[in-house]
This record gives structure tokens, C-alpha cells and sequence, in this order.
């Protein structure tokens, strides 16, 4: 049976009169969130360019997805992002500028440095550091999500992939455990048409990657992933059955990457101008926008309001942590012993 592609903006912006949804002025803060994140990667394709960033992974043309499942969760929730979740960190409220500072590694970064840069993270609001190992982080979200459970925790895995970490043995691995242990993990899965330059066709035959949930028992759910009303009804429900006992979902967000899959891509070479034009016609922000201009909630001089007061927080934020300096060479001994060894802290010790 085909999974239906579950859609509430119709390409006009026009959503039914429906009590589910959420408040308007919940949708407007959405929409500045996607704009905020928009805005910021733009300045952050353009610092990498000139050389100031070594490695840059951009959502354009995915915003919804991060954006609104992070509204679909509670703070309490812990999160497993891929490359372009991120943005699920600043919903969340952490500061802009600590954000930055894991693009330089500077002594601001609460990772002191030790990840690439876009692999931002914080126990401050539950965003576990994952690794470019693709689908790594699947299996210890399900390990959270049972360790949650055993400790009477209610916190759930919100756990993201991009479409490629499919055909990885960790997405299996996680997918069976969670089925059979019926774990609290709502899945993810961002496809965006292209693992790398694998086009999505080429990656499996099934009819949709949402149906690979059938073979470990749990729910899966399509969804299209530029219409953030439709990501945040998905994800909000997915919790909701796996709050009551029901177990784990796969929700498959069919989107597009505007953008190269990371700076060090040209995705002209293996894909269309037709094709990325007439994925920009429906780009989230734009089918969003044309939402809230019909609902009234938004105008041309409010988006240009909008948009002033974010390129000035982007601009102050990074004066700030373009001017930091790199981590303290004694944070080198931070974090990998719960009891430093006799010779390291001989070495601590020593003059730098």
C-alpha cells in the first residue's frame, strides 16, 4: 500500500480551517526561525568561501524540517542531529554566538575546538555531538531513548538522517531495536534527493524510504518536508505515540538541498537547472510566507523588519566570535578522564 505524502499548505499558502494547527503567531515564529537560519548560512557559505571557515554544511531549502520539529518536541527531549539539523539548537535557545564559535573552534566552543565545524552541540539543550560516520547517531538514540525509559525518564529521541544513512547497518540496527524494544524515538529521515551526488532513485527501489518502517514493526509516515505545518503535525504526532506506549515512527521529509551537499561539493555536475528551479518554487520560506500573508500575520515591511533585526544579531554575534581566541592549551587535558593519570597532570603541569 503507497504511503500518502501528507501535505497542509497547498502551493498558494492556503491551509484548511483546522484547530490543529498550531497558533498563528507560533507559525510566525516558525517562519522567523527558517528566515533566521536562512540569514545566518548565507553569511557562513560566504566566510567559508574566503577561507575563514574550513568545512560549512548548509540547509538551504530544508529550514522547515529542523525548525519545525524542534516545535514539535519539549525541551526535555534529547536530540540526534545529522548534518543539517542544527538549526534545532537555536530554537532551542542557545546563543547565537557560542553557536558560531564551534565554526572557528575558539575558546568560546563548549567542544573546545574537537569537532569539524556544522557539527554544533550542547548538553545545555539536549543536542548530542554526532560524527560524519552517516547514521552512527541512530542506534544511541534508541540506547537513550531505553535508558530514558528504564530511569523513569519521559524524555524521547528525536533522531535525524539524511536519505543515503538508509542503506547504512546502523539505520537497520536502530530501526529493529526500536521496533522490537518498542523505544521512544520519532526517526527522521530528510530526503533531500541526493545522498552526496546518489540521487535518491538510485539509493533504493522501494516506493519511499517511509516504508522501510513496515519490516520492524512501526509507523511510518511521509510527509512533504517543505510545508513546516505539515513537518510539525507529523513529528508532534509521532511523539505523541511514542509518549503513550505505542512505539517508535519514521517520518520521511521529502525536500530538496538547494544548496552543494557541503562546501567542498559542485552539485552541477550531476544534477539540472530545470530541476533545482523548480524545486526554488517551492521553497519553505516562500510557502510559508505566502501562509502568513493571507492570514494577515505578515507583510512586506514586517519580513523587512524581520530580516533587519536577524542580519543585526547575525553581525553582532560573529564581530564577537571572529575575535575570540582558540581554546587554552590546557583544555587539552579536559574531558577524557574522570580521574587524570599521574602523568598527565605531570604534563598539565608543565610550562606551556
Amino acid at each position: 500500500m503507497t504511503l500518502e505524502l501528507l501535505r497542509v499548505l497547498d502551493d498558494a499558502g492556503r491551509a484548511p480551517v483546522d484547530p490543529a494547527l498550531p497558533e498563528v503567531s507560533v507559525r510566525l515564529e516558525m517562519f522567523r526561525h527558517m528566515l533566521r537560519v536562512r540569514r545566518l548560512e548565507e553569511r557562513l557559505a560566504a566566510l567559508q568561501r574566503r577561507g575563514e571557515i574550513g568545512f560549512f554544511g548548509s540547509s538551504l531549502g530544508q529550514e522547515a524540517v529542523p525548525v519545525a520539529a524542534a516545535f514539535a518536541v519539549t525541551p526535555e527531549d534529547w536530540v540526534f542531529p545529522a548534518l543539517r539539523e542544527g538549526a534545532v539548537m537555536l530554537v532551542r535557545g542557545f546563543p547565537l554566538v557560542t553557536y558560531l564559535a564551534q565554526m572557528f573552534g575558539s575558546a568560546r566552543d563548549v567542544q573546545k575546538g574537537r569537532q569539524m565545524p556544522s557539527h554544533q552541540a550542547s548538553r545545555s539543550v539536549r543536542q548530542v555531538s554526532w560524527s560524519s560516520s552517516i547514521g552512527t547517531q541512530l542506534p544511541h538514540a534508541v540506547g537513550m531513548a531505553l535508558a530514558a525509559a528504564r530511569a523513569g525518564d519521559p524524555a524521547l529521541a528525536l533522531a535525524f538522517m539524511g536519505e543515503g544513512a538508509t542503506s547504512t547497518p546502523d539505520f537497520h540496527a536502530a530501526l529493529n531495536l526500536a521496533g522490537v524494544l518498542r523505544a521512544r524515538v520519532v526517526f527522521v529521515c530528510q530526503n533531500n534527493q541526493y545522498a552526496l551526488s546518489l540521487p535518491a532513485r538510485g539509493q533504493t527501489l522501494a516506493e519511499s524510504f517511509a516504508v522501510k518502517a513496515r519490516a520492524y514493526a512501526l509507523a511510518g509516515r511521509r510527509v512533504d518536508g517543505n510545508d513546516a505545518l505539515a513537518v510539525h503535525r507529523a513529528v508532534r504526532a509521532a511523539c505523541e505515540r511514542a509518549r503513550s506506549g505505542l512505539g517508535a515512527t519514521l517520518v520521511e521529509c521529502v525536500t530538496y538541498r538547494r544548496g552543494p551537499h557541503s562546501s567542498s561539493d559542485d552539485p552541477a555536475r550531476y544534477r539540472s537547472a530545470s530541476e533545482e528551479e523548480a524545486w526554488a518554487a517551492r521553497d519553505p520560506l516562500l510557502l510559508l510566507r505566502r501562509h502568513l500573508m493571507l492570514e494577515r500575520a505578515l507583510g512586506p515591511a514586517d519580513e523587512a523588519a524581520l530580516a533587519g533585526a536577524i542580519d543585526s544579531e547575525i553581525t553582532a554575534a560573529l564581530t564577537l566570535a571572529l575575535a575570540d581566541p582558540p581554546p587554552a592549551r590546557t583544555t587539552l587535558f579536559d574531558d577524557v578522564y574522570a580521574r587524570m593519570p599521574w602523568n598527565l597532570s605531570e604534563q598539565a603541569r608543565e610550562p606551556a
